[in-house]
């Protein structure tokens, strides 16, 4: 590909495109489609059952469905009782979920031991892998580089197409165990090469969780303190899993229900997580935030605040999307458990790195944004901030760059990836193919020289 520019040509024939590729939005209305596999109230439509995890954010009570508080629990554990029951000083508890996530209980003491072992033992590249697969025309997207990465390790499996349960745990387990390595790794050459930055490559320890080995490798004197390897533990936790509707887990079910391989399924989920709309969000958040800090100085005055959010919905600010990133999510409506669990985080750690004030400016954006939200839009159920409104603030506090931030989701992500793509397999499903109405009429054919 030699012409990589939007010729004039090209504009033309995408107008022509765009202009033929267009449905109206009132026909989902009038034939009941569920678009996005969402009815009108903005909940899933039921495709499956899990035993994974579960996401609730209304209550039924005498058949009326009213909005509630956010949940959500992996194997029956509501999320802050996993959060806050790992002991203060262990920053293990990403391992000990990825246990309970795979298996379907907490395990003892021993257990973990003899997993994390295991676990560890796989954190380790093929040879050369570093030199000639992520030193090789390496991208400013870790995301797309993790995904060529991925689907490079096909090759050096012997067994890469077997989906034998089995085979399938021992290639999730690697792939887990090496996600912080093609993200940081893939970072440290970005930087080598498009920054003029020193090549740092730190080898990880078996000896570290997979909190402390991130900010190990990535740091250039491997430095970091037990409160940053426990907060970066506790967001690990929190992205590890969401339900099975969640877009890239969902891919993760519709590619295992092809049956095609583990590379091929992982490497897909990382496309669906990428996306703006999805792990790609709390990037968009830090973003906003810094646009919205460099059009008001006074960050208590909530009147220019407002207008600025106003701006942002009718594209009319930040980056024309008309998306207040970090606001609303596609099953929550009163409140998104993680996020409550990550704002308590980021208030003790902006307290003790002196941003209380930053702090403050989130608060104000995520108290008035919900209000501007439901002023000017026609919405179904209750808006307020999700995850990524926080998580992007927290990783700022750890002073973690930008072009990290949805890799750091993937690689807590790929537990719950890796548990769905299992059950898809062991329960045996149909290959999934919703359907899709079809609304063009019918046409005679002509032959080109009558056209």
């Amino acid at each position: 590909m030699t012409n990589r520019t939007i010729t004039p040509e090209i504009q033309r024939l995408s107008e022509i495109c765009s202009n033929n590729m267009l449905i109206d939005n009132e026909l989902y209305h009038k034939y009941n489609v569920k678009r996005g596999l969402r009815d009108q109230s903005g909940s899933g439509v039921l495709v499956g059952i899990t035993d994974i995890s579960e996401v609730n954010s209304m209550r039924t009570v005498d058949g009326v469905r009213y909005p509630m508080n956010g949940e959500l629990f992996y194997r029956g554990y509501d999320i802050h009782d996993l959060i806050f029951g790992v002991p203060s000083q262990s920053c293990w508890g990403y391992e000990e979920t990825l246990y309970l996530l795979l298996f379907g209980n907490l395990p003892n003491q021993q257990e973990l031991i003899d997993f994390i072992d295991l676990f560890s033992g796989y954190r380790e590249l093929p040879a050369t892998f570093l030199r000639d697969i992520l030193m090789m025309a390496p991208s400013k997207d870790l995301m797309n580089m993790m995904a060529r990465s991925v689907l490079t390790l096909y090759s050096y499996d012997s067994y890469a197409d077997d989906i034998s349960i089995p085979n399938v745990l021992r290639q999730c387990l690697q792939l887990t165990s090496v996600f912080p390595l093609l993200a940081v790794y893939g970072y440290q050459i970005f930087r080598h090469i498009h920054d003029g930055e020193s090549l740092v490559i730190h080898s990880p320890s078996s000896f570290r969780s997979t909190a402390e080995n991130i900010l190990m490798m990535l740091r250039p004197d491997s430095s970091y303190t037990p409160a940053e390897a426990k907060l970066l533990d506790i967001c690990l936790i929190l992205h590890m899993e969401h339900g099975g509707g969640n877009n890239s887990t969902f891919t993760s079910h519709l590619l295992s229900s092809s049956g095609t391989d583990t590379y091929s399924t992982i490497a897909a989920s990382l496309g669906s997580l990428k996306g703006v709309r999805h792990g790609g969000a709390n990037i968009k958040v830090v973003q906003m935030m810094r646009d919205l800090k460099n059009h008001i100085t006074d960050w208590k005055d909530e009147d220019a605040i407002r207008i600025y959010l106003s701006n942002v919905l009718n594209k009319n600010a930040f980056d024309h999307s008309g998306l207040i990133y970090g606001m609303g999510h596609a099953v929550y409506s009163l409140s998104d458990p993680r996020a409550e669990i990550l704002k308590g985080f980021a208030q003790t750690v902006s307290k003790e790195k002196n941003r209380c004030d930053e702090f403050d400016l989130y608060e104000t954006v995520s108290r008035l944004a919900p209000q501007v939200i439901q002023d000017e839009r026609k919405i179904f159920k209750g808006v307020s901030p999700n995850v990524d409104f926080y998580s992007g603030f927290v990783y700022e506090l750890l002073d973690l760059p930008s072009h990290l931030y949805t890799p750091i989701f993937a690689i807590a992500r790929m537990a719950g990836w890796s548990a769905h793509r299992i059950e898809e397999l062991a329960s045996n499903g149909k290959i999934m193919r919703p359907a899709y109405m079809s609304m063009k009429t019918h046409r005679t054919y002509s032959p080109i020289d009558q056209r």
